[in-house]
């Protein structure tokens, strides 16, 4: 008999594993014969599945994008080849479904049934399987919930929480569970999703029917016992900076999770091993530049190179009871400034920036300042959803210092409290330039890399270098931020930012 403690329960999108059978229900790249597709594409991409999911090791393994019963067979049959298989497993039969999700077990199945998710008749069902760890029973969820890509509103996200709450809502509260999957949510859906998205009125499938959070604060492991069908969100053990199993355009996010409900946490049956929670990262599954090594197409056609544009997640259970975790990071944030975050090099807990002034905008980049005369905080990629001369309540996570330049890395907008005049919030260029500072409507000439207005100079920097100016040309910015590389510098974002004088 399999020896339960502790064991590995992981959740891997496999990014379209499909077979080379036509069927008619395929995604237009992996139609047989099309693309490159053809029998031994469908080879390497099964090799390089099964690399993963052995490299991984886990005992159970919920999976997602799986075409049908036949490529899920098939990978089977290569795992046991390479030695790493799995004697049970089980995928839905959505009829008409292009992709199914699946489950892998090294522990006996005893039951599995599909709950069915009726907003549309091509949507995925959710797959409800229980195992028998050491005579105890175990229930898992896999999901793959959909997109928020092509009109991806949270009502259709909704529809899945809606059956798998609605079905969680007639087990008694001491059963074990666990909800596992690409569930397409930010684990701080209920504050970071676009408004163009939100059709239900703030309501979201993931922080609400879940039930993740109360108001806007995610529950902890202890809050649990206090709400019926809560559950806690594995992405909380993390820190800010390693929350994210896929990258898109750079944007991290957190679509794939493990959630859990206080009966996993009551030092009775199967329990989750405190801390223990995880990505799962090789060398392998990122390119060079640091993306995710997906699965590639170059020019319309498969390569036969790449893995998924997910990373595989992971956490381990054991029949010993729950000692507690150091992790948790579901704890209240603290109200503070501008000033404090340059105060320090790491934050402890969230930082509650309240009436934040948005100086400057550019794409996923911003300047912020609380006061007029106070310090500006640049923020790094994480400015999606600001405008420029608003007002917000922000919360920051995360942050970082790069040549005494702080940089906020990861911050969720929480409240706009309107627009203000901007003009006392810019720095003037007759006094002491500190990083982090906006300046505007200067006139001068541009030579050799350097701004000269007044008698002063200033490297002068441009983001997109193609609208750089001839030297000698002279200039009227009309708005630049002190940034930093090597030296103090002027960087200017766009054309739009700068004219050109006679």
């Amino acid at each position: 008999m399999l020896c339960a403690a502790p064991f590995k329960v992981a959740s891997y999108n496999v990014e379209n594993l499909f077979d080379a059978v036509s069927d008619g229900t395929e995604y237009e790249e992996f139609i047989p014969g099309r693309h490159g597709w053809n029998a031994r594409m469908f080879e390497k991409k099964l090799a390089h599945t099964a690399e993963v999911i052995c490299d991984l090791d886990a005992d159970i393994i919920g999976l997602q994008e799986v075409e049908n019963k036949n490529a899920f067979d098939a990978l089977r049959k290569v795992l046991k080849r390479v030695g790493c298989g799995y004697r049970y497993g089980v995928i839905t039969h959505k009829k008409g479904a292009p992709i199914q999700v699946a489950l892998l077990s090294r522990f006996p199945i005893t039951q599995s049934r599909e709950i069915e998710v009726s907003y549309a008749p091509r949507v995925r069902n959710i797959l409800e399987v229980t195992l028998r760890i050491e005579g105890r029973p175990l229930t898992l969820f896999v999901n793959h919930w959909k997109s928020k890509s092509r009109r991806g509103y949270e009502s259709k996200r909704i529809a899945y929480a809606k059956a798998l709450a609605k079905r969680i809502g007639t087990m008694p509260s001491s059963k074990e569970y666990m909800i596992l999957g690409d569930l397409n949510s930010d684990y701080r859906a209920h504050l970071t999703l676009p408004k163009r998205l939100d059709d239900t009125n703030g309501k979201r499938g993931l922080s609400h029917l879940l039930h993740t959070v109360e108001g806007t604060r995610h529950l902890s492991i202890e809050n649990l016992k206090h709400y019926p069908h809560s559950h806690y969100d594995l992405w909380l053990e993390l820190p800010y900076r390693d929350r994210w199993s896929h990258k898109f355009y750079g944007h991290k996010s957190t679509l794939d999770h493990i959630l859990l409900p206080a009966s996993m946490f009551d030092g009775k049956g199967v329990d989750y091993v405190g801390g223990s929670f995880g990505v799962f990262k090789r060398d392998y599954l990122f390119t060079k530049r640091g993306y995710i090594n997906r699965w590639q197409l170059k020019t319309g056609r498969h390569t036969g190179k790449g893995y998924s544009d997910h990373l595989p997640i992971y956490a381990l259970f054991d029949t010993k009871p729950y000692l507690g975790s150091s992790k948790d990071h579901a704890v209240m944030p603290m109200t503070g400034t501008i000033e404090m975050l340059y105060a320090t090099d790491k934050l402890d807990r969230p930082l509650l920036l309240q009436k934040a002034v948005v100086v400057l905008k550019r794409g996923r980049y911003a300047v912020i300042k609380q006061k007029s005369e106070g310090r500006g905080v640049f923020v790094f990629g994480a400015a999606l959803g600001l405008e420029e001369g608003y007002v917000y309540d922000l919360l920051v996570e995360d942050i970082h210092t790069y040549k005494g330049l702080k940089e906020i890395t990861s911050m969720v907008r929480l409240k706009e409290r309107g627009e203000v005049d901007l003009s006392a919030y810019y720095a003037s260029f007759d006094h002491e330039l500190r990083q982090n500072e906006v300046l505007h409507d200067l006139v001068g000439i541009y030579r050799k890399g350097y701004f000269y207005t007044g008698g002063k100079k200033i490297p002068l920097y441009f983001k997109n270098r193609r609208i750089r100016p001839q030297n000698g040309t002279k200039l009227k910015i009309a708005i630049a931020h002190i940034g930093y590389y090597k030296r103090r510098q002027l960087v200017v974002y766009r054309r739009k930012d700068f004219m050109i004088l006679e």
